[in-house]
């Protein structure tokens, strides 16, 4: 049967439209005029809500007290249903630097997780390290960070084609091979925990990274030796063309000022919102809550974001993606529609997952319906309702 979406203001590329939008099995079939004949479908009323594609979250360690690193098909399914339940219809689960079983492990649960074909989609997973500075290592565990060798880069590529995003330093030594087997496999190469200079980071966009992971943390900014200033990888994000960025868009990570900078410079079409989210992500929390990481690092959720024991860093955050969109939203004043496609299309488009992240006809039917404070109302996967409180 197929399903017709009227009266919703519908959120198509960075515009508002005022349409209908027929739903046909797995796939958008229809975006315009509202039809003549409605007999023989389903209509759902949007009742004036924002009609929105899914959200696609390519950064994302865990959720509803479940992790990647777990390795557990089953965790990895609940902490994706945590998300969703918050607007991700597509989402790419995140390991962390760790030795390289663990990593093997996570990444298979990851495949088993995807191949039961539950919602939200998983569209691969991503690797964030284990080729990282130590000097921007965050809450990575420096203990598990490798350099890059032939044999580690093989082991770990080749334990499954479903691996769809790396970040890397490209600062380190083998920086050059690393790139070309990302290349050469499809797998969108971003600089992450990085301690580049400026030109490091410009000849990794000339070898195919072409994207900068959480910008501003784990990441080098300018420094100055003798009076001469040296641009760092915060700078290359911002300047080079060639490079879009993600944010992690949780007012903690990153404030309001910075992120109007980041936007400014990059735009919505090359600027991505991400979770970052560990384990804790869509559970009820309480101040003070102390979680240890499965590689080891101790972490206390304070003020609304998991930090480190010692309060030097934060250790990642517990955000889920309508949080992101409100913020953006709210926090720099923009449209609905910009903060949208900075979590739909332009995430999509990193990691070419086509058909998703947009309203328009053929695209996979990722739908939401939700109003000015990105309440989650209706969500609809792959064609298939799976939330509905209108």
């Amino acid at each position: 049967m197929k399903t017709c979406f009227i009266h919703s203001r519908v959120i198509s590329g960075r515009a508002l439209f005022d349409c209908a939008v027929v739903v046909e099995g797995e796939k958008i079939l229809y975006v315009g005029e509202h039809p003549g004949a409605l007999s023989g479908m389903r209509v759902i009323d949007g009742k004036g809500l924002y009609l929105s594609p899914g959200f696609v979250d390519i950064h994302v360690h865990g959720g509803g007290g479940c992790g990647v690193m777990d390795g557990s098909p089953d965790g990895i399914c609940k902490m994706c249903k945590a998300h969703l339940a918050h607007g991700t219809t597509s989402i790419l689960p995140t390991t962390l630097a760790a030795p390289l079983p663990l990593l093997q492990k996570a990444i298979l649960a990851v495949k088993a997780a995807a191949e039961r074909q539950d919602f939200p989609t998983i569209l691969g997973v991503h690797l964030e390290g284990p080729f990282l500075s130590p000097a921007q290592k965050g809450a990575q565990s420096e203990d598990s960070i490798y350099p890059i060798e032939k044999d580690t880069v093989r082991t770990l590529l080749d334990t499954w084609d479903g691996i769809r995003m790396m970040g890397a330093a490209p600062e380190l030594s083998g920086i050059e091979y690393l790139a070309e087997e990302l290349k050469s496999r499809g797998i969108t190469a971003s600089v992450a925990h990085s301690d580049a200079a400026f030109d490091e980071v410009k000849k990794a966009a000339a070898l195919g990274f072409s994207d900068v992971t959480h910008l501003y943390s784990g990441c080098s900014t300018v420094t100055r030796k003798n009076g001469y200033r040296t641009a760092g990888v915060v700078e290359a994000g911002l300047l080079l063309d060639m490079l879009s960025v993600s944010v992690i868009a949780d007012l903690r990570h990153l404030p309001p000022a910075l992120l109007a900078l980041i936007y400014k410079c990059k735009g919505p079409e090359k600027l991505s919102l991400i979770t970052d989210a560990l384990e804790p992500a869509g559970t009820d929390l309480a101040e003070g809550f102390a979680y240890r990481q499965k590689n080891g690092v101790m972490t206390v959720y304070e003020d609304g974001v998991m930090k480190l024991m010692d309060r030097t860093a934060f250790a990642g955050s517990v955000a889920t993606m309508d949080l992101a969109v409100r913020n953006m939203k709210e926090a720099l004043g923009l449209s609905m529609p910009e903060a949208v496609e900075m979590a739909s299309e332009t995430p999509a488009r990193v990691v070419c997952a086509a058909g998703k992240g947009r309203i328009q006809e053929g695209y996979d039917a990722d739908l939401l319906l939700f109003d000015d404070t990105v309440d989650i109302r209706y969500c609809m996967c792959g064609g298939r309702e799976v939330i509905s409180r209108l």
